[in-house]
Formats: C-alpha cells, structure tokens, sequence
C-alpha cells in the first residue's frame, strides 16, 4: 500500500531535515524533553526499527492485495500496522484504539504519525510520506511549498502541505486517481473495510473524549491533515478524507452531546450547593468542574465548525457524487442527532439545494436525511421554513426516474400528512393518488400508505381501531368501504381493483379482509343506517371484494406487478390458507344469495365478478362441512343466469364457473355432472325442436322465433367452448342450418355466425378425442368427412352478403386448414397424422382474394363519418382476418407465392398492418430463404407491372408510385439483415429474377428503344449492397450476357436504370473492368484457368446455342449457376485440380475458345474481353454446392 514511511526512526527524520535548506528543530529533541530516559528511548527505538521492518515486509499495493488477498487470511500473517488491522477487521476495534492510546500517551508524536499514515493508506496511496518540523508559520518559504505538482523528471506526483506542527510530503505514482482504491474496491476482501474504516474512528474518538480529545494537539492535527487531503485533485485523497471528516464529526457531537449531560449536571449539583447561601470547598470544586467542562464543548464545537466550515462547505459539492452523497448522508444524521445546534434553516438550505442533484443517489440520501426529520413531530415544527420552501420539489420527485427515489419521496410526504397539519393541500394529494395504480410495487406500496393515512386514519378510527372488541367496527369499517368505493369511482380513468387492493394490503388489511360489511352493503338490509349503494358504487364495491378474495387465495400481487418468482416464507403460507379457509366458509353461504339477487340485473359486471369467487374457493370444505346443500343453490343460481342471459362475457364465465367446480377428483363431481346435463339436455332440445320447426315450414323465422333460436344457439356455443357436447351430435344440426341459408336464404347473419362457430367446436372436441383415445376407424373416417364438409360450407360463405358471415367463415376456415395442415398435424401424436389436409389451388386463390378485398381498404373510402371507436374496431378485425391467413403462410399450408400480394402492401399500410407482415416475411424466410427471395420479386414485379400498364412505356422514374417501389424494394433489402454470407443464395437468386425480366422484351418491335422493363433495374439496385463483393462481379457478369453492342453505346436518360444498377455492382473496382480482370487473370496459373474452364463448359452445354432469341420471364437465357455465386473452395481441393489441369494443359487454349462460341453472347466491343471472362471463371467454378441449391437452370 504505502512504502516504508521514514517518521518513526530518529534518522530518517535527521535525513530529511538535513535535506532542508532551512533547519527545524529535531523531533529527538522533542522526544527528549518528554521526559523520557535515554535507556527507555534506546530499547523504544529499537522496537520501533523492528516494526518498521515488519511493516516493510507487509506493505503491498492495492492491486498486489487483490490479488494475493487470500495469503492474509489463510496464511494467518499478523496485522501490525492500523491500517492492517482495519483492512483484515479481525481484531476487536476497542482493543486496538486502547493500544494506540497507550503508545500516543507514551510517544505522542509518533502515535500521531502513525495515524497520519493510517489516513494516507486508507486512501490507496502507494507512495512515499515523510515529515519535516517547523517552527516559524509565518515564513514565506513554508507557503510556498503547500502544493500539489507533477515532477517530469521522476514521474511522480506529489504533495506538500502542512499539518501541524509538521509539514508532510506524500509522493505516490500517477495511476492513484484511476479509482482503484480501498473504498472502491470490489470483493469480499474488501467489502467490510468501509464499514471497519468508520468503526476505527468513531471508536477512537468515543475512547478519547475523556482524555486527549481535549489536548489541543491530536485533533488539531488530524484535522489539518483531512483538511489537506480533501482539497487534493486526486479523487481517492478526497473520498477517504471527507468520508473521515464527515464520520469524525458525528462522533465529534456525541461527544459534544455527552458534554452538554455533564454540564447539566454540575450545574445542579452547582444549584444543590448553592442554597445554603455559604460558600464552600464543595461548590468550588463544582464550579471548577463546570468550567472545565465549558472549555472543552467550545473546544469541541470549534473543532465541529472546522470541520464544518474547512471541508463540508467545499465537499457537498464536489464533482464527486460518491463524496457529495457522504456529506449530506451525514448531515442528516446531525440534524437528527443535535437538532438544537444544526436543525436550523442555514443547515437545512444544504440538504433543500442538494434535492435538485443531477444524480440519483444523492438525492436519495437527501431523501432518507428527510425521513429521520420528518418522523418527529417536534423536529417538524421547526423546519416550516425549509417544509414550505421545498415541499413542491419534494412532490416532483415522486416522478423521479429512478424508482428508489420516488418510493423514498412519496414516503417523506407520507411523514408530512401524518406529523405536519395543512400542510399539504388537497390538490398536492390528488397527485399522491394515481401512484397506488402504479405498476412499480414498491412506488404502489408507498402510495397505498399515504392513501392509508390520508382515508382511514382519522383520530376517531385509530382509538377505535385500538380497542380489541366492539360493536362499533362493522359501522366503521361500512363507513370506511364507502369511503374506499367513492375514491375508486373518482379515478374511474386509471382505476384497477387488483392494483388498488395491492396497494393497501399491508396497512388496511383489517377492511380489505371484512367481507361480512362489503356483502352486508351488497345485499343491503334494514339494521344499515345509511341510504343504500348506487349501482356504480355496488359495481366498483364487487369489483373491490373481488379483487381482495384473489389477494386472499393467491398470496401473490396481480400480473404486472410481480418482480419475480418469491419465496413464501411458512408465515405468510399459513396465513394465505387460513384466509382461503375463511373466505371460503363465507362465500359458499352468502354467494348464493348474492347471484340470487343480481341474476336479473341489468348490470353485467356484478354478475361476471360473481362468477368469478368459485374459482378461488377450497371446494372440498362442500364435502367435509357438509355444505352441499349450497353448491345445490349455487347451481341453481348459474342454471337460472345462463337461461336469463344472452350476454358472451357472462355466459363465458358460467362456463368457466361450471369448468371449476366439475373437479373428477372431487366427491362433488358427479353431482356437478348431473346439473351440466340437465342444462345441455334442456339447452339442446330446444334447439332441435325450433329448428325442427323451422325446416317445415321453410320460410324465414320472424322476429321472436328467431330470437329463440339465436339466444340458444349462443348458449350452446358459448359452453361447447369449454365442455365436450358433442355425445349430442350438434354438427348435423347446424350443417342442416348452414345449408338451409345457403340454398334458401331466409336465415339470419346472427345465428349462420354462432352456427358456424358452434360446428367447428364440434369438429375440434372430435380431433381431441381422436388424437387422445384409442378410437375406432369409423370415427376417424367421420370425422374426415366432417371436417372436409365443414369446409366445403365455409368455402361457400365466403361470396356471402353479410360481411360478419363472411369474415366468421373465412376465420374458422383458416384455422381449420390451420390445425389439420400437415405441419402441425405431424408435430403432435401419429394418430393425428392421416388427417393431414391440404387445401387445392383454387381454394388458396380464393383466400388471398378475400384478403386483398376485405382487408387492404384504403381509407379514403371509408365512411368518413363515423366515430373513432367504430374505426378500431373495424380495424382490429381486419388485422385479426390479416393474421389468420399470414399464419397460414408461415405454416406452409399455402404456397409462399401467394405471400406476393401481401407483401406487396407493406409499404402502403405500414401502419396498420406493417408489424404483422414483417413477421410474417420474417418466418418466410426462415423456412425458405430462396423461396422467399422469389416472392419478394414477385411482390416487386406485380407492382411494376401495374404502374407500366398505368403510364405506359413512358414511365416517369421520379413520380411517387415509382418511389415507392424503390422504397418497398430498400424494406425488403433490409430484412435480410447484415450477415451477407447467410443470404448469398436468396440474392442472387433476386437479382437473377430481376435482370431476366428487365431484359423480358418479348413485345418490342423496334429493336433501338430499351426493353419496356428496363426501370426495373433502379428498383433492383437497392439489393446491390446485400451482395458480397465477388458475388456482384458474378452478377455484373451475368447482366453484361444480356448488354449487346448497342446497348452499350447508349447513354440517353431511358438507359439510366442500366447505367445505374451496373454501378451498384461494380462497388469500388474502377469502370474499367479490364484492368481489374487482368490483374484477376495474372493471380491464376494457366493451368488453373484449364481448369476453371473446362468445368464451366460441362455445366453450360445445357444451355440454348442461340444467342439471339427473344428472352423473357419464362424463356430466359440459362445460366450455370456458378456464374452467380462464387465461392472459395479449400485449399486441398485447389491443389488436386492444380494436379488434374497440368494434365490438360496442352488444350487450355481450345476449351475457352469453345466456352466463348457456347456462351453466346455478346460483349461490349472491347477486344480484351476474352480476358475479363477468363477472371470470373476463375471464381465461378468454386460453388458446384450452391449452383445445386439454387438449380437456375431449372426454374
């Protein structure tokens, strides 16, 4: 850590005195006149030599200890230094500061030095201390020296100042302020020594306030040297040095506090002499004692403002937040501690400026400061000042980014409600309540308490709810739920039950868990004093107790507020089954009751919330307490809703009422089966008897007959969800229906939807059966027929009138096809397998059509007119129409061709289905990334072919339909994201597509103009960047077979897309390609181009001789798929085709040759071009692996 120090030997400092221009006094000098004896001092000396030589063997630097920190404490090395002791914290803190008194009253002066270099090592200096004695403080030499420089000659940095009475020079390399130090350090080496660090001194000075605290020499000096220390540029120097100031003057005012005990003492010991009126030996001795007493809280209270004045006024603010945190963390404590002295507004305008810190930390030590004060009714009656100034700050916390404080703020102003009156308006609490709706616990938590205090804690409530029994706590506790329903109601626009009551669970747990006063409100009765409940207050009350049983039952806050899997402790699990034991015994009597009386209301809510409590109950306590008579009246409650209501949202959570309570494993199941068949039976019966009905008379239902069958069809559908119906056979039923619209039309939309809806429950409980029991063929054969009849229907309802039927059918018929598509089919059980169904081409069109038709609506055409919640609905269902069939997509059950007319809208409804086609896209390509590239430029294709057949040959290049296909085209490029090599393949099979039908010119009669695609080449200019650099040399090869003579003389403004696109291949070669090629050829052997040549030739004698036949889309010119995607093959590879082309050397000349008259296409004039193709084969031969992937030839 530090070098030998040379202060405790007699030499050392002779040494260094010596080396002065100036001569002080000698520190033996001062030893002598101590009184000590030459023969004491000699064996002193040489047990300080000694020790000195045992430190030297121990001082290591910090990094040094980090990095053999386990040799200290395995190795059981002894601590002889303070700051060893500190840094190992294995000796007692008392025992050590008692040995150090000691040695400080036998040589106070080297006891002090050794504390000096306790300071300087605590900071991590690894350098040099040593000390010289002055005499003359006024001597201009001495001020001069008190400085801090960087010596260039040796490459040190060093200090000089003074501390009296010596004048220290600390010298330490420049890599100290790199943050490295022992308050920083990491590790379990290091983790104690902050909290060992404070301990030393606070230690240290509680044993010496008796003694030498009082001596005017030791704290003198400790606080010059931390006075220095503070000011250094070095940030360790500062940090340890203020974090020590500011410890020791804490324990500087307990010792100033047990000083002001003393003085009153004496002082009424004083006052017990002094009523005699007659002086005496004993009243002198008091007041004697009194005086010494006062001289030394003045001695002490100006060694707190030096403190205070010479390193807190310049520290809580330094650049440091580490250091500013330490100042107004321990001015708090002063506050807290000595609040006549510093609990006043010159002290406290510190810690309200500091509120307005840039870092988070600091003001949370303002905060946690403020907590302490705030707590203390008296402390808060003189900080009115400091409350009014800064209390609209404090509430601006609350939206503090950092969490912590915010928690920490809502808290403070939590105190101010409870211990300062009026002080916060009611405006400033409106603001403290949305915070319980918080989705950040904790900040939820601390809002729950302050609308704890601000609600339910009046003076009349708390000595009530003091008091262990009585009768006045249900009225109470009725007044309060009032209380807590009206302020649910009036934030009505955030308000969430679940949260709410997670809020308040850990203070107002008495009211939230009175579930006998919420349905005494409910079901209202005469013993209520009060008028009863609005609807809105019952349905915000239901809401309220509902969440409060969840609380209850689960144990756990509600979704999105949990921050991670916890732990029960067995306290808190034994008091969540005892609540779930409690609430279950209620409810399972009083729930009846309460369905009894609201099953006919209007309001839906109160009923869905109902329905709800069953699921949190133990439904064994029906069985064990005998209670079955309830569960019968339970029953009977949901049986009587689901046949009064008509609404989803409430027969849904009867079925899901009926799904809980039909537990197999219970005793009660057969009972709650019995019920579940009795409404199917009465449900299904009727259905078939009005459709019976219907069928013979064969006209269209009027109005009641047809609210007769709706209203129960939807109830059968609504529970055929859930529960397996199908042993009644309802798919003949509504396949009957379903044809009877389609040949007659005389049955309404709502009840074609429902039985669409219904028939594909039915066909999915069969495909659950099938896939899990051992079923016989014939069902496996039924169900085939089924499903693919169903579908036959749905096909059919797709030209209906109704847009809902249209949109139902089209809906169930893709996740039919969806679910018995082969991909999924095949990913679950063999048994599932041979219903494997694909849909036929026509049926695929048919789909994609619908698509375009009812989804892609420009909005233009909508009616303008209507209302904004009608336009998200609409648009909601079209994104839901969109995604049914992307899925269909993604999941191969439709070619990926057909994607093209989806993806061909990106751009143009980017907003509102733009996340859902880039998903799908994305998938695309992940299954199929060649397959996906030509659907792309198909997409790209379809456009440019409208916008032609729009503008004719004419096309304007800088209009907007053209922009932004070019700006579709750079989407599309930038899907592919930025690992080119996983993409070689997909674009070169783009750009092979794209230039094929650029030059598609099938239609052209004057062979002078440019073919009429030929734009599409500025489109396809923006994939050039996805292509690696040998692959558009390959590409711009592949372009130049398609470039004759001419073309390549032309230069007018209809050429620009060709001029450009093959400047987007040539990256950074220069235009002359020749050059290039050259330098390309002069790499290779003439034994390699052999090679490369011959093997080019094999591949391309498929290909059609004639040069100069018309090229389109499908009859384009072939090319050997090397041509495009050029590879480095291995070093082996090359060395044996090195081998086989020496063997063919001798006809290297006549296989190019040949290759050139193959090829047949023609170049752009230039005599050296035979060279420029002799280059690139040299890269096309290497990737006969992905040529095969790619099969060109074949497409």
């Amino acid at each position: 850590m530090i070098a030998e120090p040379e202060l405790p030997s007699r030499i050392s400092f002779q040494k260094e005195n010596e080396s002065h221009s100036e001569p002080d006094n000698d520190l033996e000098n001062q030893r002598r006149g101590s009184g000590s004896t030459a023969s004491s001092w000699k064996k002193r000396r040489r047990d300080q030599a000694d020790k000195g030589r045992r430190r030297a063997s121990s001082f290591e630097s910090p990094r040094q200890i980090r990095a053999n920190g386990h040799h200290q404490q395995d190795g059981g090395v002894e601590a002889v230094t303070l700051f060893e002791v500190v840094r190992m914290g294995r000796s007692a803190m008392q025992s050590v500061v008692d040995d150090w008194i000691e040695e400080y009253k036998l040589d106070r002066d080297t006891a002090l030095l050794d504390l000096i270099i306790f300071f300087i090592q605590c900071s991590g200096c690894r350098g040099m201390v040593t000390a010289e004695v002055f005499q003359n403080m006024h001597n201009p030499d001495i001020r001069r020296k008190m400085t801090e420089e960087f010596d260039e000659e040796t490459g040190l940095q060093y200090k000089k100042f003074m501390v009296y009475p010596w004048i220290l020079n600390v010298t330490w390399p420049l890599d100290l302020d790199s943050g490295d130090y022992p308050l920083t350090m990491s590790g379990p080496y290091w983790k104690k020594f902050k909290s060992n660090f404070c301990e030393f001194l606070s230690v240290l000075i509680q044993h010496c306030q008796y003694t030498i605290v009082h001596d005017e020499y030791l704290m003198d000096t400790v606080i010059s040297l931390l006075t220095g220390l503070s000011d250094s540029q070095v940030r360790a120097f500062r940090h340890t040095s203020t974090l020590a100031a500011m410890k020791l003057m804490t324990a500087l005012i307990n010792v100033s506090l047990s000083l002001r005990v003393q003085l009153h003492n004496s002082q009424r010991q004083c006052d017990v002499e002094m009523i005699d009126g007659r002086p005496n030996r004993r009243l002198e001795t008091f007041l004697q004692k009194k005086k010494e007493i006062i001289e030394k809280r003045e001695n002490i209270e100006n060694l707190m403002n030096a403190i205070f004045k010479g390193i807190f006024l310049h520290r809580y603010r330094d650049a440091l937040p580490e250091i500013r945190a330490i100042c107004i963390e321990e001015i708090g404590v002063w506050m807290k501690t000595c609040s006549d002295r510093f609990l006043t507004d010159s002290y406290l305008k510190y810690v309200g400026w500091t509120l307005h810190d840039k870092q988070s930390d600091v003001r949370l030590k303002c905060l946690i400061g403020l907590l302490g004060l705030y707590s203390d009714k008296e402390r808060c009656s003189k900080m009115d000042l400091f409350t009014c100034r800064f209390k609209d700050r404090i509430i601006s916390m609350t939206l503090d980014k950092e969490s912590e404080v915010a928690v920490q703020a809502i808290k403070v102003l939590t105190l101010m409600l409870q211990n300062c009156e009026e002080v916060l308006t009611s405006r400033d609490c409106q603001q403290m309540y949305h915070f319980v709706y918080s989705a950040h616990r904790p900040v939820a938590l601390a809002a729950g308490e302050f609308l704890h205090k601000k609600l339910f804690c009046s003076q009349e409530s708390e000595v009530q709810d003091e008091m262990p029994e009585r009768k006045e706590k249900p009225i109470c506790n009725i007044n309060h739920i009032r209380t807590l329903v009206n302020f649910y109601q009036k934030s009505e626009g955030c308000a969430q039950s679940a949260y709410l009551v997670d809020s308040l669970w850990d203070y107002s747990t008495f009211l939230l868990k009175d579930w006998e006063s919420m349905t005494a409100l409910l079901l209202g009765g005469e013993d209520l004093e009060e008028e009863a409940l609005t609807n809105l207050q019952k349905k915000a009350l239901v809401e309220i107790m509902l969440s409060s049983i969840r609380q209850a039952a689960e144990g756990h806050p509600p979704a999105g507020r949990c921050l991670g899997k916890k732990v029960q402790m067995a306290k808190e699990r034994k008091s969540q089954i005892d609540d779930r034991a409690k609430l279950t015994e209620y409810f399972i009597v009083v729930l009846p009751q309460l369905l009894a009386k609201y099953s006919a209301d209007g309001e839906k809510v109160i009923k869905v919330n109902l329905l709800q409590i069953p699921q949190y109950f133990d439904l064994e306590v029906y069985t064990t307490a005998r209670l079955e008579k309830h569960l019968d009246s339970l029953l009977k409650q949901i049986q009587e809703i689901v046949e009064q209501q008509t609404c989803s949202e409430v027969l849904e959570f009867c079925s899901k009422a009926y799904l809980v309570l039909s537990n197999e494993e219970l005793a009660t199941h057969s009972r709650i089966d019995a019920a579940k068949s009795q409404l199917f039976d009465q449900l299904v019966g009727k259905f078939n008897q009005l459709l019976k009905d219907f069928l013979r008379k064969g006209v269209r239902l009027d109005d009641a007959e047809s609210y007769q069958m709706w209203s129960t069809l939807k109830r059968i559908t609504t529970f055929h969800n859930a529960h397996d119906i199908t042993r009644w056979n309802l798919l003949n039923s509504t396949c009957k229906l379903l044809k009877s619209e389609l040949e007659n039309g005389n049955v309404p939309e709502q009840i074609i939807i429902q039985a669409i809806q219904c028939s594909y429950y039915h066909i999915m409980w069969q495909l659950s059966k099938v896939s899990e029991d051992s079923s016989s063929k014939s069902l496996q054969v039924s169900l085939m027929k089924q499903m693919r009849g169903f579908c036959h229907i749905c096909r059919q309802y797709l030209t209906n009138v109704s847009s809902a039927v249209k949109e139902q059918a089209f809906v169930i018929l893709c996740d039919l096809l969806l679910v018995f598509s082969h991909e999924v089919l095949s990913g679950g059980q063999e048994k599932t397998e041979p219903f494997a169904y694909v849909p036929e081409s026509s049926l695929q069109s048919e789909l994609a059509a619908f698509v375009l038709e009812h989804v892609f609506i420009a909005r233009d055409s909508e009616h303008v007119e209507r209302d904004e919640e009608w336009k998200v609905n609409v648009l909601q269902k079209r994104r839901n129409l969109l995604a049914a069939f992307c899925k269909l997509i993604v999941f191969s059950v439709v070619e990926m061709d057909i994607a093209a007319d989806i993806f061909k809208q990106y751009i143009k409804y980017f907003i509102d289905y733009g996340d859902i086609i880039k998903e799908t896209l994305s998938r695309t390509r992940q299954i199929d990334k060649i397959q996906c590239a030509k659907t792309l430029i198909q997409s790209l294709k379809q456009l440019f072919n409208e916008l032609l057949q729009c503008q004719g040959s004419n096309m304007d290049r800088w209009s907007q339909p053209f922009t932004s296909i070019k700006d579709l085209a750079r989407r599309f490029s930038l899907t592919f994201g930025l690992d080119q090599l996983k993409t070689r393949e997909a674009m070169a099979m783009l750009h092979k597509n794209g230039i094929e039908f650029a030059f598609s010119d099938e239609n052209r009669k004057n062979k002078n103009q440019p073919p009429p695609n030929v734009a599409f080449l500025d489109i396809m200019s923006e994939f050039s960047p996805k292509l690696l650099k040998t692959d558009k040399r390959t590409i711009y090869n592949y372009l130049e077979r398609f470039v004759t003579d001419q073309m390549a003389a032309e230069t007018g403004e209809e050429w620009l897309p060709l001029i450009s696109y093959k400047r987007s291949l040539l990256d950074s070669r220069d235009d002359d390609t020749i050059s290039t090629s050259s330098s390309d050829k002069s790499a290779l052997s003439p034994e390699q181009q052999m090679s490369k040549s011959t093997s080019l030739k094999r591949r391309l004698q498929t290909e059609d001789n004639s040069s100069n036949a018309e090229l389109n889309e499908e009859q384009s010119v072939k090319i050997s798929p090397s041509f495009l995607m050029p590879q480095l093959s291995s070093t082996v590879l090359r060395e044996n085709e090195k081998q086989a082309s020496r063997k063919e050397s001798h006809t290297m000349d006549r296989p190019l040759q040949s290759l050139d008259s193959e090829c047949g296409t023609t170049t752009m004039g230039n005599t050296d071009r035979p060279k420029e193709e002799d280059a690139a084969k040299w890269a096309e031969d290497d990737l006969d692996d992905l040529n095969e992937i790619l099969d060109i030839d074949n497409d």
